[in-house]
């Protein structure tokens, strides 16, 4: 790999920067002074410093973010804020995307990552990766309303698939989960039963579950534990 991949990769410099860093002086390999920022090194073997600091290559980056209102889940807009600008910019140089989408009001967990096959895989139907929502409705859910929606209903031509509610004391809020992302689906399936969402919040995605530590906007790399997870429930 070229250093000035590597650096780009890892968030540190662009390429053009890289260069010029290179000719300052700036980019040691093993503690050797190199000049020219398209020099090849052994990524896992080789030790780049970057201005004093040890560049740690790591080909993914897996992200948990707890996503505040008002947000959307893409990687650029031309009218909205998005979920990329909650992070530092040596973080959003590293190519991340959202891994599926919440709704511009719908709070809670979202995993950021460059890992394009476990990020399809995860949203493929046929791996069943489950999420869990906390939600609030206008109304209490009765029992007949939690049947049918727990057995699928059709959301304008589309039946949903079978998925499991638990209601907290009151009945009109609780936990829903589910193995597929239709747009809006939590609230059409609400809608289905002549109720209505009042609150969204992702808490889960597969076996993840979203760090109660982090506040409304704040982020952190998922642990090695968390990586594995989600690699490993997407296979």
């Amino acid at each position: 790999m070229r250093i000035d991949k590597l650096l780009s990769e890892m968030g540190k410099a662009t390429r053009k920067e890289s260069a010029t860093l290179a000719k300052a002086g700036k980019i040691l390999v093993n503690g050797v002074v190199i000049k020219r920022s398209d020099t090849h090194i052994n990524p896992e073997k080789d030790v780049v410093t970057l201005c004093g600091n040890v560049v740690h290559y790591k080909k993914f980056t897996y992200i948990m973010l707890n996503k505040p209102q008002g947000y959307v889940s893409a990687t650029e807009d031309e009218r909205e804020q998005t979920v990329l600008e909650l992070l530092p910019e040596e973080e959003r140089r590293k190519g991340l995307f959202p891994c599926g989408r919440l709704d511009k009001n719908t709070l809670g967990l979202i995993i950021l990552t460059n890992d394009g096959d476990s990020a399809h895989k995860s949203l493929s139907p046929k791996h069943h990766v489950s999420k869990t929502y906390r939600f609030e409705a206008s109304l209490p859910l009765t029992a007949e309303d939690k049947a049918r929606i727990e057995n699928g209903v059709d959301i304008g031509g589309y039946v949903t698939k079978p998925c499991k509610i638990t209601l907290y004391n009151d009945d009109a809020s609780g936990e829903i989960t589910l193995t597929e992302g239709k747009y809006h689906q939590i609230k059409r399936m609400l809608e289905a039963v002549d109720n209505k969402i009042t609150y969204l919040e992702r808490i889960s995605f597969g076996t993840i579950a979203l760090d109660s530590r982090l506040q409304r906007g704040e982020w952190r790399y998922l642990t090695e534990q968390e990586e594995k997870a989600f690699i490993g429930d997407n296979k």
